[in-house]
């Protein structure tokens, strides 16, 4: 018989599988750490990533999800209930969820909707549930998704994107009223007389709340508030309300409620010889990654993904974590970003 150790276990038993209490052992580290290594978290050194790496591959360590389920009681998943959309907010939101997530050592599984309605969501909260997640995160940025959240069983830790302040479940949001109070307000403040606004769909709570900072700007300004502007966030609806607006001399200012719909009313105003800024100044929502390339780079509200997903994960764990579901509300501040599609105003 030869001497040779080839596929020796160490320190694992010859006659079971390695289980990461010989990962840990053989990398001299804490279970705790071979499960964030496992997760790709971010919190762990280089060096010590390395060595649970090579522990790993020298036992040939196959993680058992289930087994350490039934150890710890979770399975380190979070479900994500999406709207299925290409808009950049719900679709920048669900990318802010994953990224923390997974700095927090959790994998995601997501369930994509095409309609919002309570029964969809419903539905899909439960077949996620019942796939063993830990939490469920809803991107609900539309009324009827909110109605849903009012039935949910008990006992099924969530946390909701953008629901409103009505919502019934800890919720974490955009201040979209303020994002939009502030970007009025920088038009009123470079002397425009008012300020048009053309909004989102009026079924979406984002549209409504930054209707509302709108009129709130206004008021507060004593400035006439002009008859609304209703698009559906593409930069067509945008193109099609700029019709309107060049039909009416006095306007000078616009507030629109998303950068795609400013990009459609910055493309008609071009077309008909309406210079921006210096005819109609103009001001978007989102900043978009090519907000900063239109013609002329858009003057927006910023919105801090990133951020609304590490609230999303802080508020779900803490779920996990106490016996309560606390109807705890996070509001993440906007930035007004300034670039050339505003002016001062043309005195008349």
């Amino acid at each position: 018989m030869s001497g040779s150790q080839t596929g020796r276990r160490t320190p694992g038993h010859k006659n079971r599988p390695p289980v990461m209490a010989d990962v840990a052992k053989l990398a001299r580290v804490s279970h705790q750490t071979v499960s964030r290594v496992l997760h790709d978290s971010p919190h762990v050194k280089g060096d010590t990533r390395q060595r649970v790496l090579d522990a790993i591959r020298q036992l040939n360590y196959r993680p058992n999800t289930v087994a350490q389920a039934l150890v710890t009681g979770r399975t380190m998943v979070i479900g994500v209930v999406s709207f299925d959309t290409a808009l950049y907010g719900p679709a920048s939101t669900l990318i802010g969820i994953e990224e923390a997530a997974h700095e927090a050592g959790y994998a995601v599984s997501i369930t994509s909707l095409r309609s919002l309605n309570r029964a969809s969501v419903l539905d899909a909260v439960l077949r996620l549930r019942n796939q063993g997640v830990d939490g469920v995160v809803v991107i609900a940025p539309q009324k009827t998704a909110v109605e849903a959240l009012r039935h949910l069983p008990p006992g099924v830790p969530v946390v909701t994107v953008e629901a409103g302040s009505n919502s019934p479940v800890p919720m974490v949001a955009v201040d979209q009223r303020g994002g939009a109070m502030a970007a009025t307000q920088h038009l009123l403040d470079l002397g425009h007389r008012t300020v048009w606004h053309i909004a989102g769909p009026a079924d979406w709570i984002e549209a409504e709340q930054r209707v509302a900072g709108w009129k709130a700007a206004l008021k507060k300004a004593g400035a006439p508030a002009p008859p609304l502007l209703r698009g559906d966030w593409s930069a067509h609806s945008g193109y099609e309300l700029g019709r309107q607006l060049v039909q009416t001399p006095d306007v000078t200012a616009v507030f629109v409620a998303n950068d795609q719909m400013a990009l459609g009313l910055l493309c008609l105003l071009h077309e008909v010889g309406r210079e921006t800024p210096r005819q109609i100044s103009i001001v978007g929502f989102d900043d978009i990654p090519e907000a900063a390339y239109f013609t002329p780079p858009l003057t927006t509200v910023r919105q801090d993904f990133a951020e609304v997903g590490r609230r999303c994960i802080h508020l779900l764990l803490g779920q996990l974590e106490g016996p309560t579901r606390a109807r705890e509300h996070v509001v993440v501040p906007t930035q007004l970003i300034l670039r050339k599609s505003t002016s001062p105003a043309k005195a008349r």
